[in-house]
Order: C-alpha cells, then sequence, then structure tokens
C-alpha cells in the first residue's frame, strides 16, 4: 500500500481522505495525512464514553444509576431518544448505549451534562492526546450549523460550509486518526479504563448498527468490526478495530471530507472501508 494509491482510492469517491492504523499489540502501523486535525462529528462520543467509565471506576457515579429524560430540551437526531416522543427513565450505562449503537444525540447529551466537557479534555490530556479536543456537545454542534449558514438544515451552498464552525478543526470537536487508534488501542488493551469496563465498551462498540463504512470493507463471518462513526455535512468518518479469527487486532480511524454538498453519497460512505482494508492488508502482510 503506498500513500499514491490511498490519494488514487479517495480521490475516486470525490473525497480528501485522512487514515491511520495500528497493530494493537506489535504497535506496527501506517497511514496517510495521519496527523491532521480534523473535525470528528460524532466520534468525540468515544472520549466521552472512556471519561464516562473512569468516572465509574473511581466510584464518582454509577453507571447503573436511573435519570429521567424529558421530551423538552432534548438535543435533536434521527435515531434513539432523540427521535423518541416520550419522557424516558433509563440508566446512565443505557444512555451510552444508545450513544454509541446508534449515535443517539440526546443520549449523549445527557452524558455530557453527567460527565463534563472539561472532565472529558482533562483525560485526553492524562492519555497524551493533544490533538484531541471536545469543545462541544452534540446540540452545540448542530446549533452551530443554523446560525453560520443562516437557515436550518440542507446546507448546499459550499460557501455556507467553508464559515461552519462544526467544520474546522481550529473551533470544533477534532482529532487526528492517529490519536483515535491510540485510543482505540488503549480501549482494546485494557489501559483506557478498568479491564471490567473496557471489556463493556468494546462490548457496546461491537453492537454498532451501521454496517456501510469500516464494516463493508471486511464482509467476512470470522472478522468482527467495532467503531464508532461520525458525520456532518461533507464529513464521513470512522473509527474502530477490526479483529481476525488468528488473533489479530488492529485500530483504524478513516476520515473523509467530501468534494460535494449531496447529502447520499454511497461512494464517500464505502471507500471507509476500502481504504481501512487496504490498510489493514498491509500490516498483516
Amino acid at each position: 500500500m503506498s500513500t499514491i494509491e490511498l490519494g488514487e482510492v479517495f480521490a475516486a469517491a470525490g473525497v480528501e481522505g485522512w487514515l491511520h492504523a495500528v497493530d494493537v499489540d506489535s504497535g506496527r502501523e501506517c497511514g496517510y495525512q495521519p496527523d491532521a486535525a480534523r473535525p470528528i462529528a460524532s466520534v468525540f462520543k468515544v472520549p466521552l464514553l472512556v471519561a464516562l467509565c473512569r468516572q465509574a471506576d473511581r466510584g464518582t457515579l454509577d453507571l447503573g444509576e436511573l435519570v429521567r429524560v424529558p421530551v423538552a430540551g432534548r438535543t435533536s437526531g434521527p435515531t434513539g431518544l432523540s427521535a423518541m416522543r416520550d419522557e424516558v427513565t433509563i440508566s446512565l450505562r443505557d444512555l451510552a448505549y444508545l450513544m454509541i449503537a446508534v449515535s443517539d444525540n440526546a443520549s449523549a447529551d445527557v452524558l455530557v451534562e453527567r460527565v463534563g466537557l472539561d472532565a472529558v479534555n482533562a483525560m485526553l490530556a492524562t492519555f497524551g492526546l493533544s490533538g484531541t479536543r471536545v469543545l462541544m456537545s452534540g446540540a452545540q454542534m448542530l446549533d452551530s450549523l443554523d446560525e453560520d449558514a443562516g437557515h436550518p438544515w440542507p446546507f448546499q451552498d459550499l460557501d455556507e460550509l467553508a464559515r461552519m464552525r462544526a467544520l474546522d478543526p481550529e473551533h470544533t470537536n477534532s482529532s487526528t486518526p492517529r490519536e483515535l487508534t491510540r485510543l482505540f488501542a488503549m480501549i482494546w488493551r485494557d489501559e483506557a479504563a478498568s479491564p471490567e469496563l473496557c471489556a463493556w465498551m468494546r462490548e457496546v462498540f461491537g453492537l454498532q448498527v451501521w454496517p456501510h463504512r469500516l464494516a463493508a470493507g471486511f464482509p467476512y463471518d470470522d472478522v468482527d468490526v467495532s467503531g464508532k462513526t461520525g458525520t456532518l455535512p461533507t464529513i464521513r468518518n470512522e473509527a474502530g478495530v477490526v479483529e481476525y479469527p488468528d488473533g489479530g487486532r488492529y485500530a483504524v480511524a478513516v476520515f473523509t471530507r467530501s468534494f460535494s454538498p449531496a447529502v447520499n453519497q454511497p461512494r464517500a460512505d464505502a471507500v471507509i472501508g476500502t481504504a481501512a482494508h487496504m490498510a489493514v492488508d498491509h500490516l498483516r502482510r
């Protein structure tokens, strides 16, 4: 795998791309612009989940605690509590499941209120992930789109997109492909939290329902793909871990930005899996 090959693959899909992949156990790695800071969209829910688990390990919160989530004030979105019409009583643990498995914005922002963005960023600093910042809740990120465009979705004007804070890594939740694979590798090596809660996080990432990005590159019954997607106008990301039956474990992060503002771009989704497969295949060789 060469950087020229990856660049051609991304360009053929109508996107600019950034990638990093690492063997979780040996540390062998490869990448394509792996240290560029990029908007991560809903992938910010990964460090939020880790911070939640570390607070549970310290006993400052109980994952089994039940919280009431009224309809009023919920963050918008197409899945989970965001799409529900009635008041819900649910545990912090199950909010975290919804946040990851179906990328529920409402669940994520309840957890943001409980955990605190300052705590998330302090944890990232402790891990040495200085290129990863969580500055916005889901609601703040979505509200900023409307504010910067001057109107609600849809956003089809490239000039509007160019001034959106949520798409600017200097003003939004951002990371690099290399730092996200480091964080996932820590989860898979039981270093991000207690072994018990790292195992639970791995289980939750394995329950993500979206098969059209990272998982599309590994359509095999005996290969497990766990991860978290992120989507904003022109932005399609996914980071996670690919596990082979021989014990090989590979953390992969692929970020893309489309050249088109179109909402439906199956080639842009699929290239995430294609590029990830190329990277993992290179590491396995």
